[in-house]
């Protein structure tokens, strides 16, 4: 039986709604153990799988887009907030990705009013009353696409045979009971982002999860829809496997650049230089996204650039200037390599994003219809993480402690993403920051004295630069920083 270890919303937290997690729980989770222990197991460098050549090979398609996801010129992502909900509905992007992964700092409180915040927010009642202003629904909202958190994580808070829940089948569960039917009858449906994957047996599992919920709540098959976030190595060899593999549900991949650039350190070793120097020009992005492209038209889905995390400022627009200009650049190369849309982090780029893709797409929901046959899916060009005139300098490494230690401070007080020089940090860009100080020290470009000079530099509390050094220091890199940080989180 499920069991709840803190107070909680008792609308939200059902034995209805506990049920049915349980039930997926039961059913899934030992595949989910299965799947978690495989990739412990998994070595090497990746490859395009030889027993899955004739999936790459043959000519298929995924079920088509619903008509409320045939236009994603524009999507906005946030965390699970009150606020941000609202004003992510309201910012005029044709899409609000609503993410209890990497911008959700997973408080038992913040985790329990989100999934109250997506229930008032699809029954159109949301609403928020400050000193200041009072927040409610526009007329025009986003269409609302759900980020569960990975596969690897779990939610502590609810036991099931004794055992934490799975957090992936807890967020999708309440995500789909409270809300599915609801939106079916209002024209949409339960649409989800699904983070992390790693292989394409991964994406088996949720189709697996989604034909149980339907088939468990009376939904027509195929109601759900799914974006799959391409944000590791692995995965970027196994894009159309993961496609055939969710074709009933699938309509889209999204490149999710910084978790993909923390994959190559992680996964495959690469020890790169600054940040900053790792841009979506540099050639192995620019192979991967290319490919994403191709894959993604050749099956009749979306292609969904990545995040532009800049954060506008109100008293500085000499910053804001370049910064803008170098979103643009960003989502001009985007669109013109035949991505259909894109991502931001701020309501005050929807606007920018929205008028660059207007300019390629017109009146055309979508550029799907537009082939990429001139990208060829070379396994070399993929892993060459050569980055020209790249260099690792002691800024970087200053730059790369700050964000790091000030963000697991905020996560650690229940913010997960935190803004941070103008830039919207989440836990995927934060994983950036630490992989590369421990690839640095463990390349010897840098001594573990050194990193902890730094760290004693950064005005933040003694757990977040505990922890910082936990994940950037040990002797082999930890898998996931939020891991070990949920274990201190209240």
């Amino acid at each position: 039986m499920s069991a709840v270890t803190a107070p909680a919303d008792a609308s939200i937290l059902s034995p209805e709604a506990l049920a049915f997690v349980e039930l997926l729980q039961r059913e899934l989770g030992p595949g989910r153990r299965e799947l978690l222990e495989r990739r412990r197991a998994r070595r090497g460098r990746p490859a395009f799988l030889d027993e899955t050549q004739e999936v790459r090979e043959t000519d298929w398609t995924v079920a088509p887009a619903p008509p409320d996801l045939r236009d994603r010129r524009c999507e906005i992502t946030g965390p699970v907030d009150r606020k941000m909900v609202i004003n992510a509905l309201n910012s005029g992007a044709r899409v609000f990705m609503a993410d209890f992964e990497d911008a959700c700092s997973p408080t038992w409180a913040n985790v329990v009013e989100g999934q109250a915040n997506l229930r008032d927010a699809v029954r159109g009642t949301i609403r928020l009353e400050t000193p200041e202003k009072t927040y409610a629904l526009g007329e025009e909202t986003a269409t609302l696409i759900v980020r569960p958190r990975g596969w690897h994580l779990h939610e502590r808070h609810v036991l099931v045979d004794g055992e934490p829940v799975s957090a992936s089948l807890f967020d999708f569960g309440l995500a789909f009971f409270h809300n599915a039917r609801e939106l079916l009858e209002r024209g949409s449906g339960p649409y989800f982002y699904l983070p992390k994957l790693e292989s394409h047996l991964e994406a088996r599992l949720w189709a697996q999860v989604f034909a149980l919920a339907e088939e468990e709540l009376g939904v027509p098959r195929g109601s759900i829809r799914c974006t799959v976030l391409v944000e590791t190595i692995l995965a970027a060899f196994e894009m159309d496997e993961i496609l055939h593999e969710l074709r009933e549900y699938g309509c889209a991949l999204n490149a999710g650049r910084w978790d993909y650039i923390f994959s190559v350190i992680k996964k495959v070793g690469a020890v790169l230089p600054d940040r900053s120097q790792v841009t979506m020009a540099v050639p192995f992005m620019r192979a991967y996204t290319q490919l994403l492209v191709k894959t993604c038209h050749r099956r009749g889905v979306h292609a969904i650039g990545g995040m532009a995390a800049f954060i506008p400022s109100r008293k500085d627009p000499e910053v804001n200037e370049v910064a803008l200009a170098k979103v643009r650049e960003d989502k001009e190369r985007e669109s013109s390599d035949g991505f259909d849309g894109t991502w931001v982090a701020h309501p005050d780029l929807v606007p920018v994003a929205t008028e660059v893709f207007d300019r390629v797409l017109g009146e055309r929901p979508n550029q799907v219809e537009r082939q990429r046959d001139d990208v060829e899916a070379s396994a070399e060009a993929l892993l060459d993480f050569e980055v020209p005139g790249g260099e690792i300098t002691e800024q970087g490494l200053a730059t790369n402690v700050s964000v790091g230690v000030r963000y697991l401070d905020a996560w650690l007080h229940g913010v997960g993403a935190a803004a941070i020089d103008n830039l919207m940090e989440d836990a995927a860009t934060a994983e950036i920051s630490r992989s590369q100080v421990w690839s640095w020290v463990d390349a010897e470009v840098f001594d573990a004295g050194s990193v902890r000079e730094e760290i004693a530099r950064v005005e933040a509390g003694d757990d977040a630069k505990e922890l910082f050094a936990e994940v950037a220091l040990a002797e082999e890199l930890p898998e996931f920083l939020t891991l070990a940080a949920y274990d201190r989180l209240e």
